[in-house]
């Protein structure tokens, strides 16, 4: 794993409510303050790599259940701009 990708999953897996609804906003991915909290206890402590096409479909899978399969998909889109 390069230090780009190492980077960007540590920052993905130490997000914060705010840092979060930030991104919401900037992407215009309509999550609430609940939701995102949701989000961020889903995802902190996971160590989740987002380049890993399995482990970033289990956490969308897992977004979709809080949110709706909309939103997942928006989120997934947002993923995938980090990491390419």
């Amino acid at each position: 794993m390069s230090i780009f990708q190492q980077i960007i999953n540590k920052k993905v897996n130490s997000i914060t409510i705010e840092e979060l609804l930030s991104y919401s906003q900037q992407y215009q991915i309509k999550i609430t303050r609940t939701q995102a909290s949701q989000i961020v206890k889903l995802i902190r402590g996971k160590n989740i790599n987002i380049f890993d096409d399995n482990e970033r479909h289990k956490l969308i899978k897992g977004v979709a259940k809080i949110t709706s399969p909309a939103i997942a998909r928006e989120l997934n889109t947002m993923f995938t701009k980090f990491t390419n």
